[in-house]
């Protein structure tokens, strides 16, 4: 089976830094020195190219804001968790790894793994069931960093915390039930954050799993943010913390 990846930044980075490029549909008659840029990385790499009308290009992908690129490539492969946890172990910062239950828009996950990238996260972990995974739209979002960050698949959320318990980690929720501020806490040493659901939350087995549940505070009429969102700020308050 193949992915796909849209958009003319994502398709840069996969080109400049991954290996698994197929195919390279590019829109017909579309000028630009960007597009002049993915043509040559794109024959660098050996990378067959195609030039179809702009309709084809556009069910390719379906319907996605391409920007006249599509480019075909082996499956995304996947970090096992291992491999993230010995790069932690490996790396001159305090780990941090980003636990994702069963976030399933693929907007929100391209979105934190972007975020993750930038912060310089050592991985992003998220479940093989009622998940989003990589795909098209991940690699969109997350304008390429999806050739960067570590993204393991685990059966078992629960299981895998558990895992990095044993190895050193110490386990944050988020949860906006509880009292506990995020900024309340020191992070230092190897640290996983939890971000649960974008509807219900973190399940109520991987709460208990956790060593301590924290929240974001919430000063206006709306009750939650978006998960994406409250990723970005729990990752940003690690690394603050960790500046002090």
């Amino acid at each position: 089976m193949s992915d796909f990846i849209p958009g003319r930044n994502s398709v840069i980075e996969y080109l400049e830094n991954m290996n698994g490029a197929e195919i390279l549909y590019v829109q017909k008659g579309l000028k630009h020195n960007t597009i002049d840029k993915i043509i040559n990385l794109a024959n660098k790499k050996g990378v067959q190219i195609r030039q179809i009308d702009k309709n084809r290009l556009d069910k390719m992908s379906d319907f996605s804001n391409h920007q006249g690129v599509y480019l075909q490539t082996k499956d995304y492969k996947y970090y096992q968790l291992d491999e993230i946890i010995n790069y932690g172990k490996e790396s001159d910062r305090d780990p941090l790894i980003i636990i994702l239950d069963e976030i399933t828009d693929p907007h929100n996950l391209g979105a934190i793994i972007r975020t993750a990238e930038a912060a310089g996260a050592t991985g992003v972990i998220i479940p093989k069931h009622r998940a989003a995974q990589v795909n098209h739209t991940v690699h969109k979002t997350s304008s390429g960093a999806t050739s960067y960050m570590r993204v393991a698949m685990v059966t078992n959320i629960n299981n895998t915390i558990e895992e990095l318990k044993e190895n050193g980690y110490w386990i944050y929720g988020a949860d906006g039930h509880t009292d506990k501020l995020y900024t309340e806490i020191d992070y230092s040493g190897p640290v996983g954050i939890v971000i649960g659901n974008e509807g219900k939350g973190i399940s109520r087995l991987t709460k208990t799993k956790c060593d301590d549940l924290i929240k974001i505070p919430m000063y206006g009429k709306t009750e939650s943010l978006n998960a994406s969102t409250s990723a970005a700020i729990l990752i940003y308050g690690v690394l603050n913390s960790r500046r002090k």
